[in-house]
């Protein structure tokens, strides 16, 4: 499939995942029916219009699209991160982010004067700063002295968020926990506008450099062969790439897997190459989060955490990823 019918599928599919996702949840008058009636041939002449109206566009709507957002970010920001390092099984949660932003938001939690999302924002970005001058520290830093610096940040991340949950009230660890877990059940407009413009500029300037990913997959040498400088453009993508990552657990916890395994799958449709990668990873992640959060929310009369079904879908697909893919992680 060539790349623009690709990116034309890509968006036709959004749409018909994002209008049956607006109309799954547990009220029953908001049908895909009505949704139609009402939005696209303007029937403003049904009885229930107000409310069905209310309920779509400050409730499902804002949930749509920031699930979408939450998953095409988390996706493309594994993607940029296992093409720079060269590693199939590097995620924002192997450099320290997830961790990082876990304890800003379990800090948040515990006193409450501290904003919840700008501190779970600001601990992962710590964290993916940390992690980048740790492995610079002592010698020219390379794949395996960033992973390993990672682990080193998100032992230390989560050493303090341990620590935390054992001093903290009970009735605040409950939602500690909960955050933890990963979920969308609180987002709003206000949530979105805060999270929009980040995401979009983090993609397009990823998507700006995809070409340069590419060239720093084949590795170091090759870069250095052809005028780049492997530790600028390491730096040049990895903050974008923990940015949009801890934008997007800011909001919506820790929801793990994505910025695993949806790099994988669209590396078996399109190929290695990150120009086309990106933007792909991008409808791919985004649509697969909207999928999951409606089935999470629709399935049964109570709402389970997205986190936890992420989570159980990602886990065979990561034990198939360590079985194939066990001789790259030599490569580092």
């Amino acid at each position: 499939m060539k790349n623009g019918s690709l990116f034309f599928f890509s968006v036709v599919l959004s749409m018909v995942i994002f209008l049956i996702a607006i109309a799954s949840g547990p009220s029953k008058m908001v049908t895909l029916e009505r949704i139609i009636n009402i939005f696209i041939f303007k029937n403003v002449y049904d009885n229930d219009f107000q409310l069905i109206r209310n309920i779509i566009l400050e409730v499902r709507l804002p949930r749509v699209i920031i699930s979408f957002l939450v998953g095409a970010s988390l996706s493309v920001s594994g993607m940029t991160l296992q093409s720079i390092f060269r590693n199939p099984l590097v995620s924002p949660d192997v450099i320290g982010l997830s961790s990082g932003s876990a304890f800003g938001a379990a800090l948040a939690v515990s006193f409450p004067f501290l904003p919840l999302q700008l501190t779970a924002f600001f601990f992962g970005l710590i964290a993916v700063f940390l992690t980048y001058f740790i492995a610079k520290i002592g010698s020219k830093p390379s794949n395996s002295s960033f992973i390993l610096a990672g682990v080193i940040v998100s032992g230390f991340f989560t050493s303090l968020l341990t620590v935390l949950q054992f001093i903290v009230d009970p009735f605040k660890l409950q939602s500690i926990i909960h955050w933890l877990m990963g979920n969308l059940h609180t987002a709003n407009l206000e949530k979105l506008e805060k999270i929009y413009v980040i995401i979009l500029i983090c993609f397009f300037w990823l998507l700006l450099f995809s070409f340069r990913m590419n060239v720093m997959a084949l590795g170091e040498d090759e870069a250095r062969s052809v005028g780049l400088d492997p530790d600028t453009e390491k730096a040049l993508i990895l903050i974008p790439a923990g940015l949009i990552a801890t934008t997007a657990i800011s909001v919506a916890g820790i929801i793990g897997m994505i910025g695993l395994i949806i790099p994988h799958l669209v590396k078996m449709i399109v190929g290695p190459d990150n120009r086309v990668c990106i933007p792909f990873s991008f409808f791919l992640g985004g649509n697969f989060l909207v999928v999951v959060d409606s089935f999470s929310r629709s399935v049964f009369d109570f709402e389970l955490p997205v986190g936890v079904f992420t989570t159980m879908l990602g886990t065979p697909f990561f034990i198939y990823v360590i079985k194939t893919k066990f001789d790259n992680l030599t490569r580092f």
